[in-house]
Formats: C-alpha cells, sequence, structure tokens
C-alpha cells in the first residue's frame, strides 16, 4: 500500500509543480508526474493481488483512528487554503498542504508502527519551509518547488515501500 499511496500522491505533487515552474522544467515533471503515477498503479496492483494479507488496518480501532486523523488532516488543510485564498495569499496553499500532510505523518506512525514516517514528517515539513524561499529566490510559484520536493520524498517512499514488499 505504501506504494500504491506514497506513488499516486507524488504523482499528483509533481502535477501541482507545473503550475508555475521554469518553462524547461515542465517536460520532466511530467515525466516525474507519469512514472510516479505507473509506480502507484503497481503498488494498487500488488495491494489487490495481496489485499488478503493482514495490514495495519485490519484491526477496526486502528482503522477508525487512521479515518480520525486523515479527516482532521484534510479539515484542517482545507481551512487553512480557503484562508490563504481568501486572503489573497494563494501562491502559500502548496506550501500549507504540505505541511499539514507532513504534521500528519507523526500522529500515523504510531497507526502504522513506523519509524520511518517521522522521516518523512520531517522532510515534507522541511520541504513546505524551505519552497517559500527558495521558489522566491527561483522566481517560480510555491508550488512549482514545493511540488517537486513532495513529489520526490513521496516517489522515495514508494520505492521503499516496494522494497520492504520484495523483502517480506
Amino acid at each position: 500500500m505504501y506504494m500504491a499511496i506514497f506513488g499516486v500522491f507524488a504523482s499528483s505533487w509533481f502535477g501541482w509543480a507545473q503550475e508555475k515552474p521554469k518553462e524547461n522544467w515542465r517536460k520532466y515533471l511530467g515525466i516525474a508526474s507519469a512514472f510516479s503515477l505507473l509506480v502507484g498503479l503497481l503498488g494498487i496492483y500488488l495491494s489487490v493481488t495481496n489485499w488478503h494479507r493482514p495490514s495495519a488496518l485490519s484491526e477496526a480501532a486502528t482503522f477508525k483512528n487512521y479515518l480520525i486523523f486523515v479527516y482532521i488532516e484534510f479539515f484542517v488543510a482545507g481551512i487553512g487554503a480557503f484562508l490563504l485564498i481568501k486572503n489573497k495569499r494563494k501562491d502559500y496553499v502548496a506550501p500549507w498542504v504540505a505541511f499539514i500532510v507532513g504534521i500528519h505523518f507523526i500522529w500515523l506512525k504510531s497507526i502504522f508502527q513506523d519509524s520511518s514516517l517521522y522521516l518523512l514528517a520531517a522532510l515534507l515539513v522541511a520541504v513546505s519551509i524551505i519552497s517559500v524561499f527558495l521558489s522566491k529566490k527561483l522566481n517560480v510559484a510555491n508550488s512549482a518547488f514545493t511540488g517537486i520536493g513532495a513529489g520526490i520524498v513521496l516517489f522515495c517512499f514508494a520505492i521503499l515501500g516496494f522494497i520492504r514488499f520484495i523483502l517480506a
């Protein structure tokens, strides 16, 4: 499932990065988005064909806690995005969403019993903060650098999921 989720979301972030990047980045962002999506689709296939295997979300209480964290994440990210757009700061929506996504992985560590989610959280939070400064320096939308950074991080975790699947 890591491969499926992180691959598909990496593709989404690379897609968001295409909002206003440097012109010569577009081809590479498209390739990264497509490749991430293929990795995600392979992850979906592997997940479906191994559906019978137990997972961290097999227990009802754990699944309930997972849903609570995800709903909170969507709510907080959505409210923040709405307020940023309303206050004519839409260029900060991508870093805001990446920040909230990063923070939510801290909470999900206990759900999935996976300490590597702390690293994922730290990397996404770092991308969200650094992107605001680098985007100005490179004269691109915040979403360009945020999307590239988040896409790369999530793609790496999709590959980590594949490695864990092979080694299991």
